[in-house]
């Protein structure tokens, strides 16, 4: 499990997150930090309708 290691905004509902969270996906080598299971979740499931091209 990877943890959060700076303060981000989650992707999928735009919240602060704060570092050390463990709420995390990665995705192509970047770690993600999400603000719930439910945002987490939907990433999982879609990524590429979160992330900017």
């Amino acid at each position: 499990m990877d943890t959060l290691r700076k303060d981000d905004i989650d992707p999928v509902c735009k919240m602060k997150v704060k570092a050390g969270i463990t709420r995390t996906h990665v995705h192509y080598k970047t770690v993600y930090g999400f603000c719930s299971e439910g945002c987490k979740k939907s990433f999982v499931k879609q990524p590429e309708k979160y992330l900017k091209k």
